[in-house]
């Protein structure tokens, strides 16, 4: 049971941080960013809104709190990329992800919104990543929660498996219940 709860939360496994990247990680990496928001719109297909509030696990959030948290977290993304692009290793504001989950705007905007927002976020954001140099790629900026630097092809490499992660959420559990 226990092993079960472990592949439930973490679909496509535990984020591993690589040590290093390679032209083809970067390239790997910015087609999971570019595909994102049609996965999205894959995950939420014909989903009703009782189905959206179902999560996708025990004690884990619903599919709706899943797409309203992706699109909050990517938006986070894309602005720590521009900043980390414009200023010396500037101090990212961390945010309550379990918080901003709970928010009223989480329970009431429908999802298409955040979806619609993806779409957008990432045409920006990979438009952003196609164009860095090399030295780019090792901008950096600080996070303070975590007390160390990001550089910037760690953070693409850490939303690419945020991407997998949460569109494995969902279509694990449409699969589980044969949606």
């Amino acid at each position: 049971m226990e092993n079960n709860q472990e592949e439930l939360k973490y679909p496509i496994g535990r984020y591993q941080r690589p040590d290093t990247y390679t032209h083809q990680d970067l390239g790997e990496w910015m087609a999971v960013l570019r595909a994102l928001p049609s996965w999205m719109d894959a995950c939420i297909e014909n989903l009703d809104a009782h189905q959206l509030r179902v999560p996708y696990r025990d004690g884990g959030w619903t599919i709706q709190q899943l797409v309203h948290h992706v699109a909050d977290s990517h938006m986070n993304a894309y602005i720590r990329l521009k900043l980390a692009l414009t200023q010396d290793t500037p101090t990212i504001n961390p945010y309550n992800q379990d918080a901003w989950a709970l928010m009223a705007d989480v329970e009431t905007v429908p999802v298409n919104v955040s979806v619609t927002m993806l779409h957008t976020v990432h045409r920006r954001l990979v438009a952003v990543l196609e164009h860095m140099s090399a030295t780019d790629w090792e901008r950096t900026y600080y996070h303070p929660e975590y007390k160390r630097e990001f550089p910037l092809w760690d953070m693409v490499a850490l939303y690419a498996w945020h991407s997998r992660h949460h569109t494995g959420h969902i279509m694990g559990l449409r699969e589980r219940m044969g949606w």
